[in-house]
């Protein structure tokens, strides 16, 4: 009786089991419900009273998360349906109240549960099975509620709301119960061993509860739960961080989540890169991802128990990648199907809602289905869409990080032979553009198979809707396949040709940076810009057509939509059918999505093409043949050309032929100090301590050594000054002695010392040899290549080398040492003495007080100033500009009337008019319309096209001639990287990814504000909806902005050191890899500055990520709202289907509209930091003054006479005079020699004569005219140097001596012939032979005499030679003197030397010290002169 009165049955079959054709609602109730949500309460109580663990505080796993939220979203659920069934009072009243009340309390237990068992050590397991078991069961409640429900009319009503809301939430029941499940059979458990901070809760103890940690000591989405997954919640404090503008260092951002740490992903591709070789598994089935022993998370260093590996063995690179990452990749491709078979629900359905509103008789629950199944396609679309972005950004992510490091792991290995025939530029590429668009393989390879797969789809949807009309469009879409592919051969073709231009121009700019002190003293500023001018014009000849072609795309493309739809609706009413709203508008969805994949298929194949070459070029460079030192310090020949490659080859860098090389101890590697000093863009200590521990009594017994304690204490920040880009703010004997202190503090058994004494004058040369080579290394191995015969008296054996060939050998009272080059073997204990040379400030160092010179580059803050918008308008052209902007509001203006033109054409059918009449009249309006949009839309595409070259033109020759007008200051203080910056990535930003980005901004905002426009037309009372979302939409771009601006900044400004870490490592991998033990420190250097990059990629993607799912939800909300408002106007009679479908067929792809509007303005702020990075060099460089003398004779000047009065200068506000009140008088023809110790002023006269730097006080006068009131054009072009840096420039010999094409090719043979390198030159193949990059083809003794030849060239009354015999033998340096003695007779001479012997036959010597004139007299009367400074100097010498 009270089971029949509570279920309201008969009291014969009170509780039966099945039901008018289904499970009776009492037993589904009582017997499914109430007893399992019982056992479901009393089982889960029974965990509530378990204990916590204190010692588990981080976050937890995501399925434990999303348990307890389907936990208590049930419990919700169910309380509704109680109050519903309350309000309904329905005679199972107390059936329902039962059963929902049960149900409720259960799940909250539940919930209760959950809650206590996270905090125990259940949280990092899926927890009892028991509670997987209590949920099943009370699946089938649900299920059969579901069923009983769609069975019952009175609860699809919707007259009945009260009914059809607890239909609602019978179905809303069933998301939490699926949840549950899932998030139990994948509860993303992460191993315990790797616990780390994330976001509220941390469970790091560097971190003091009491305190809100940085976001520089979290770790990215580690620990986050299922909910901060999906919607990116764990990126908050980061972007509210950045939203405060306190995001400025690389160090406040996230740390990698653990799998795509650096460290992490290169060991496991080297253990992949094994078992390609060995063809085994990885790990033998254990976790291929290796755990960190130790870490510290404050400095992002990990440590790691296995060793490092080499990359040996012929393995392919694809196969390699593809173990490594290929089932996380192809695994994605599922997330990929079923966002592409989503992508057609959003069609479908709105032909069914179209019909459904044609239909006055339809019931509401089709159009509630509409509306239902809208909402839930575009919500999983955007779900599963976000997710695979993401997912294949982290696995683009983790090839990149394993690439970069292979190829540099590679390049420390690879034999200096088989590096010889590639250059620095190229291996570079290969870690830059190469790994790029191996990477961009990641998003082009699903592409490949989803863009046919679609368009088979979507050519089947058409013909399901239009029949066999849609083959007329089709037809034209597929005649220009065949002509887009053209295009894009074209395209190709024409990119390929500016890249290679560009990389000419760009290798020039690098030359010219390298040599400006040379382009500045012979006055061939103007000759350099108008070659970069000409490489400029051949670039933008092939952009310009490359912009051209684009355009043409452009319109080719945004017009075949049209034209498809005008002659596929043409032929299907030709046919004889009838055009109906969903036939019209769902069409035209279609029309657009076939466009895509046509569009998008060529570049996606090039894509894939580009990257297959790539890939091939890396696979190539792992082919070289490694360094192999067993096989070299064996029996074998060994050809040697010079010195230097006598110690290359002890050290491993020739490859050896024949012959026996022996080195006892090479294990623990060589003490090296090569002649072209290696330095690093770092402080002097770390040049000097090079990754050694810090020994403070040992490390200033080598600063005394290497006399560098004066240099250190003239310094800005002592020894922690950065030193610029290899070394570029200290002088050649600063150079050299830093690099003798680097060898000397390695402690090394052997050291190789290659000419170090040829930079520094006879008394450091002294110091040297007796404080550091003879008593510092003492008990050392010593072989020093040297000129200098006069030191090799220390040593035990002598080697007379002459074309590498060793002449003779043994001690040096044995030997005539009177021509050729000596090598000065010093074993055991015995060394070759030398003199010291002073430590100083260098004559041409520019100091700051800034320790850091160069400093590390400055990254602009916050938005763009309104002036990098204006310099951008300015370029392309005021009236240009506002041109492309009316033909794009035309282009919008016209192409809106076209939705509605259809629509007319819809009403029309719907009115039975006959297709002679107003159907024809709306299609031909409709097509006139349609060209017309055509028309404005190619005018459009070429305007802009010729926009940005305009632009690219006036940005590029703007800052070319600023930079090449800058002081020399400028130069010193800036790393050449930051400058080559400008001319290269920012350039090419400004030329193609600008416009490129900028068209499309300018396209979404139009694009987006007629969208909107006819969506209110067609529906008003989406207002209501628009004006809320309108706010919500701007507050979210406005809050990631911010962030993602500045993340975007932080990308470029930690990718540079990548880069420039790896040619620094190019150019001194001898120095690198003598010392045995810094091949893994260096590794471990280019993994910490990688490791910062992919930090700001990752999280760069990961906010545009969290962008996208909001922009989406956005989105999803528009196409509801539409449908919801469609469904319930036609209720009332009030709407019209022709309107809907336009409405709708905008509102699908707003989405789109609206994540596009803000990626693009986003991507178009951060490309215009490119303009704003040139504007800052094209207006804010310190320039010359560029003034000149009208009134100045043409033979200016005709004697030679010099004289300084009272000269002052000072390199920087606050340092010491450089020359302090120089006066001298030198006359017409007169020879001088000065000498001095560094610091002292010497080069510093020379700066001063050309004008390099300004005078503070007094004045110089040439024939009288003070030279400040002459043109700095006019002053350097009438004199000539030599300066002690030999630079050439890349191109034949001609051009390095004549690069203005001046002089005949007699007279280039006949210096070329007084400079004793005749020989050579004719070796070589004559004046047309290439000298190599930066003169590699030569020695540094030959550089100097093509130097010498370039200077006799001139006809200058005044003649400076810098040290510019340094790296020659003593018999060549007599030559050479005698012949500038004959040809430069009448000219006066001003000679720096280091060789007392070259400044003895001069006229006068002039000593300066401290930058004042000390001595100046003849030799012979110095020498005389008790307690003179060269008479001291020649004693020192034997002279």
């Amino acid at each position: 009786m009270l089971v029949a009165g509570l279920c309201h049955t008969d009291e014969k079959n009170p509780f039966p089991v099945w039901q008018d054709g289904h499970v009776s609602p009492c037993f589904n109730q009582l017997v499914l419900g109430v007893l399992p949500h019982a056992g479901m309460a009393i089982f889960s109580a029974c965990y509530i009273s378990m204990s916590s663990c204190d010692l588990l505080r981080s976050s937890p796993p995501c399925g434990w998360t999303l348990r307890w939220v389907s936990a208590l979203l049930a419990a919700l659920l169910f309380t509704a349906d109680v109050v519903l069934a309350s309000f309904l009072q329905r005679t199972d009243l107390y059936l329902d109240v039962l059963a929902d009340g049960s149900a409720t309390l259960a799940w909250l237990v539940h919930f209760g549960a959950i809650t206590v068992l996270q905090r125990t050590a259940f949280r990092r397991t899926r927890g009892p099975p028991l509670l997987l078991l209590l949920v099943l069961l009370s699946v089938p409640n649900v299920a059969i509620t579901l069923w009983i429900y769609c069975d019952n009319q009175e609860y699809l009503n919707l007259t009945e709301p009260l009914e059809l809301a607890r239909f609602v939430l019978a179905s809303a029941r069933t998301l939490p119960l699926l949840v549950y499940i899932l998030a139990f059979a994948f509860p993303c458990v992460t191993d315990a061993r790797y616990t780390l901070y994330i976001n509220a809760v941390d469970g790091s103890p560097l971190v003091p509860e009491s305190t809100q940690p940085e976001t520089g000591e979290m770790v990215a989405e580690d620990g986050s739960g299922g909910v901060s997954r999906l919607f990116y919640l764990w990126l908050n404090p980061l972007l509210r961080r950045g939203q405060r503008g306190e995001l400025d260092r690389p160090a406040d951002v996230y740390h990698l989540p653990r799998k795509l740490r650096t460290t992490v992903v290169c060991r496991y591709f080297h253990q992949c890169w094994e078992a390609c070789r060995r063809g085994a598994a990885v790990s033998n089935g254990q976790d291929p991802w290796p755990r960190p022993v130790s870490r510290n998370l404050l400095n992002g260093s990990w440590s790691y128990q296995e060793e490092p590996l080499e990359l040996e063995g012929d393995v392919g690179l694809l196969r390699v990648l593809h173990k490594a990452f290929g089932l996380r990749y192809y695994v994605l491709g599922a997330l990929k199907v079923a966002v592409n078979m989503l992508s057609f629900a959003g069609p479908l359905l709105l032909s069914s809602l179209l019909n459904f509103m044609e239909d006055r008789e339809a019931p509401v629950s089709w159009g509630a289905w509409c509306a239902l199944g809208l909402f839930a396609s575009t919500l999983l679309s955007s779900f599963l869409q976000n997710i695979f972005v993401f997912e294949v950004s982290k696995v683009a992510l983790s090839a990149r990080a394993a690439l970069v490091s292979a190829i540099y792991g590679k390049a420390l290995q690879v034999s200096g032979s088989s590096l010889a025939g590639t250059t620095m530029g190229e291996v570079v590429n290969l870690m830059s553009t190469d790994t790029d668009r191996v990477v961009n393989f990641c998003s082009s390879f699903h592409e490949l198979w989803s863009l046919p797969f679609r368009f088979v789809i979507t050519l089947y949807l058409l013909y399901l809707q239009v029949g066999v009309a849609f083959l007329g469009g089709l037809g034209v879409a597929l005649l220009l396949v065949p002509f887009n592919k053209f295009l894009a051969t074209r395209i190709l073709s024409n990119n390929q040709h500016m890249l290679r231009h560009k990389d000419s121009r760009v290798k020039l700019m690098t030359e010219i940076l390298f040599g400006i002190r040379i382009i500045k003293f012979y006055n061939w500023e103007p000759h350099f810009t108008q070659k970069v001018s000409d490489c400029r014009k051949q670039e933008l000849s092939h952009l310009k057509a490359l912009k051209y072609l684009d355009a043409m795309c452009v319109y080719t493309w945004a017009a075949l939509p049209v034209v498809i739809s005008i002659l596929t609706f043409v032929t299907y009413v030709l046919l004889g059918n009838q055009l109906t709203a969903a036939k019209v508008f769902t069409t035209l969805a279609l029309v657009g999505m076939l466009i895509i994949p046509l569009n998008a298929f060529p570049w996606v194949l090039n894509g894939i093409l580009e990257a297959k070459v790539s890939l091939d070029r890396i696979q190539r460079f792992f082919k070289l043949t490694n360094q192999d030192l067993q096989a070299h310090y064996a029996l074998g020949r060994l050809l040697l050309r010079a010195l230097t490659s006598l110690l290359a080859a002890l050290t491993g860098e020739l490859n050896r032929r024949s012959g026996v090389v022996y080195v006892a101890g090479r294990e623990a590697g060589f003490g090296l100090a090569s002649q072209e000093p290696w330095i690093q863009h770092a402080s002097v200590r770390d040049n000097i301590l090079f990754g050694k521990d810090y020994d403070p009594v040992f490390y200033q017994a080598v600063i005394q050594a290497c006399a560098l304690s004066d240099d250190l204490n003239v310094l800005p920040n002592g020894d922690k000054t950065e030193v610029g880009e290899n070394g570029v703010t200290l002088s050649g004997g600063q150079k050299a002695r830093l690099v003798l202190a680097r060898a000397v503090y390695m402690d090394k058994d052997i050291y190789l010392l290659d000419d170090p004494l040829a930079a520094v004058d006879t008394d450091v040369a002294e110091h040297l040899m007796k404080r550091c080579i003879m008593e510092l290394l003492r008990g050392k191995t010593r072989i020093l290549c040297t000129h200098r015969i006069e030191f090799v008296d220390k040593a035990d054996m002598v080697v007379l080398m002459d074309n590498g060939t060793i002449v003779k050998t043994g001690r040096n009272s044995n030997l005539d040492l009177t021509g050729g080059n000596v090598t000065c073997g010093c074993f055991i204990r015995y060394g070759v003495e030398q003199e010291e040379e002073e430590p100083g400030l260098s004559p041409d160092l520019c100091v700051d007080d800034d320790p850091n010179l160069s400093g590390a580059e400055q990254k602009q803050m916050g938005g763009l100033a309104w002036k990098v918008y204006q310099t951008y308008w300015v370029a392309v052209g005021g009236v240009l500009a506002a041109s492309i902007l009316m033909s794009l509001l035309l282009m919008q203006g016209l192409d809106r009337p076209l939705g509605l033109s259809a629509r007319s054409v819809h009403n029309d059918v719907a009115r039975q008019i006959n297709m002679s009449s107003d159907v024809k009249f709306y299609l031909t309006v409709y097509a006139s319309i349609a060209t017309a949009n055509t028309v404005f839309t190619a005018l459009r595409a070429f305007l802009f096209a010729y926009g940005a070259i305009c632009a690219a033109t006036a940005i590029h020759n703007r800052l070319l001639d600023r930079v090449l007008k800058a002081t020399v200051c400028f130069f010193d203080t800036t790393p050449m990287g930051r400058i080559l910056n400008r001319f290269s990535s920012d350039l090419y930003t400004v030329d193609d990814s600008l416009p490129f980005i900028l068209n499309i901004l300018l396209a979404n905002v139009f694009g987006l504000l007629g969208m909107l426009v006819v969506i209110s037309y067609g529906l008003p009372w989406v207002l209501v909806l628009l004006l809320p979302l309108a706010l919500v939409y701007h507050r979210t771009q406005h809050f990631y902005r911010h962030t993602s601006r500045e993340l975007k900044r932080l990308c470029s400004i930690t990718l540079s050191p990548v880069y420039s870490h790896f040619s620094e490592t190019l150019t001194g991998l001898g120095t690198i890899r003598a010392n045995s033990f810094c091949c893994s420190r260096f590794e471990e250097e280019i993994a910490r500055r990688l490791e910062q990059n992919q930090r700001c990629l990752f999280l760069s993607n990961a906010t545009t990520q969290w962008l996208s799912i909001r922009l989406q939800m956005i989105g999803v909300a528009v196409v509801t709202g539409l449908g919801v408002i469609a469904v319930v106007q036609h209720q009332y009679n009030s709407v019209d289907p022709g309107l809907v479908g336009l409405s709708l067929s905008y509102a699908l792809s707003i989405t789109n509209l609206l994540c596009g509007l803000i990626f693009s303005f986003t991507q178009t702020e951060m490309q215009l930091v490119s303009v704003e990075r040139t504007e800052e060099y094209s207006t804010g460089l310190p320039t010359e003054p560029q003034h000149q003398n009208t009134q100045l004779s043409p033979a200016w000047p005709e004697q030679g006479w010099l004289e300084f009065r009272g000269v002052v200068l000072v390199y920087r506000d606050g340092l010491p005079n450089a020359l302090d009140g120089v006066s001298l008088v030198v006359r017409p023809g007169e020879k001088v020699g000065i000498v001095g110790r560094t610091g002292s002023g010497k080069s510093t006269l020379f700066q001063a004569l050309f004008r390099m730097v300004e005078l503070n006080r007094g004045q110089i006068l040439l024939d009288g005219l003070d030279i400040s009131s002459v043109g700095l054009s006019q002053l350097r072009s009438r004199l000539a140097i030599i300066p002690q840096d030999p630079f050439l420039f890349s191109g034949t010999i001609r051009e390095n001596l004549d690069p203005c094409g001046r002089h005949s090719d007699q007279q280039l043979l006949d210096v070329v012939d007084q400079c004793h390198l005749s020989s050579v030159v004719n070796r070589m193949g004559g004046l047309d032979a290439e000298v190599g990059e930066r003169g590699r083809s030569f020695s540094v003794g030959q550089r100097q005499l093509l130097c010498l030849a370039r200077a006799l060239l001139t006809q200058a009354k005044v003649l400076c030679i810098d040290e510019a015999t340094a790296s020659v033998d003593q018999k060549t340096d007599k030559l050479l003197q005698q012949t500038i003695r004959e040809k430069f007779q009448d000219m006066t001479v001003l000679t720096i030397a280091h060789r007392i012997n070259t400044i003895m036959d001069c006229d006068r010597v002039l000593v300066m010290h401290a930058g004042k004139v000390v001595e100046f007299d003849t030799p012979a009367a110095l020498c005389q002169t008790d307690h003179s400074i060269l008479q001291r100097l020649v004693g020192q010498t034997g002279e």
